[in-house]
């Protein structure tokens, strides 16, 4: 009734010039770019969807390892990003740290623990406590230190929340085993 008739054909679209910095090609109508959207909320084929999770989680384990191991900041994943997680990870690689020892020394007293005689026995726990002890203070001293000058370069409001526990935890790895990797050489203190 209203509106083009059936025997109508629509016009065909008119050719232009294209022009520089135009789009040059008509704007997709809705209808279309949903519809090419479009997707089912349950998927019909579970198992392929299943393979493409596990492939893409595959792919990003892999990233987020080869990143830590090569040291691109990139793609480290959010709680070692920023200048102050650097700041916090080259301060304690370039330091000596008691806590990097302390499993060493926890399977030679291990060891010893397993020795029948009393007084090696008696020692091996006297030197558990003494590793424990030294460890603690330290570390005490290193966040004492490292927060002074973090402080002093970024200012303490500035201070990400579980700076120390990140500090803390860096200790107390294997230098070698540290992921993300160390970056310096021991006494080369960032500033």
């Amino acid at each position: 009734m209203f509106g083009r008739s059936k025997s109508e054909q629509a016009p065909a679209p008119a050719t232009h010039a294209e022009r520089e910095g135009a789009k040059n090609r008509p704007t997709p109508r809705r209808r279309d770019q949903e519809a090419a959207r479009r997707r089912p909320l349950v998927v019909t084929d579970r198992k392929a969807a299943r393979t493409r999770d596990r492939d893409e989680r595959r792919a990003q384990a892999t990233q987020l390892r080869r990143a830590l191991e090569t040291g691109d900041e990139a793609h480290y994943p959010a709680r070692d990003r920023g200048p102050v997680r650097r700041y916090i990870r080259d301060y304690v690689d370039a330091r000596r740290n008691l806590g990097e020892f302390l499993l060493p020394v926890m399977l030679i007293v291990l060891a010893l623990s397993l020795v029948p005689t009393t007084a090696v026995f008696t020692t091996s726990v006297y030197l558990t406590w003494l590793a424990v002890i030294a460890v603690v203070v330290d570390t005490v001293l290193m966040w004492r230190g490292l927060k002074r000058r973090l402080v002093a370069r970024f200012g303490a409001d500035a201070l990400p929340r579980g700076s120390m526990s990140y500090a803390v935890m860096r200790v107390f790895q294997m230098r070698r085993a540290r992921r993300p990797v160390v970056m310096v050489k021991r006494g080369e203190f960032p500033d």
